[in-house]
């Protein structure tokens, strides 16, 4: 396990995750990051989709980048709490554009948080 990784996702954790950690295989430490519904790497920009209650905005999420030879890696952490009240559970989608993240958009990406299904309200 590469300390980089450990160490942002120990920060991560810190900054107050307000999802339910996912756990990972062998204490791989994948199981404090944000868990996320959907990642899509579009021309312009990285899309996550997360959990919300309605007030998730993009500036309360952090990233960490690291290059590797076999390509870069992508981590995401909440840095804020989504304080709002729902009834049903929610999610929304937040973009990060290539510049943003530091990489060209034309090479492979790992996303290393973990994938949940999204359920649906009340599921």
């Amino acid at each position: 396990m590469n300390r980089r990784v450990l160490i942002i996702a120990g920060a991560l954790l810190l900054s107050g995750c307000v999802t339910t950690p996912v756990a990972a295989p062998g204490g791989a430490g994948f199981d404090l990051l944000e868990p996320l519904y959907a990642a899509v790497a579009g021309r312009d920009a990285l899309t996550i989709r997360v959990a919300s209650n309605g007030c998730t905005k993009k500036e309360d999420f952090a990233f960490f980048v690291e290059k590797t030879p076999a390509g870069p890696r992508v981590a995401f952490g909440r840095k804020k709490l989504d304080t709002c009240r729902s009834f049903a559970m929610g999610s929304t989608e937040l973009s990060f554009t290539w510049t943003e993240l530091g990489l060209d958009g034309r090479t492979p990406v790992f996303v290393v948080n973990p994938l949940v299904a999204w359920t649906g309200p009340g599921g």
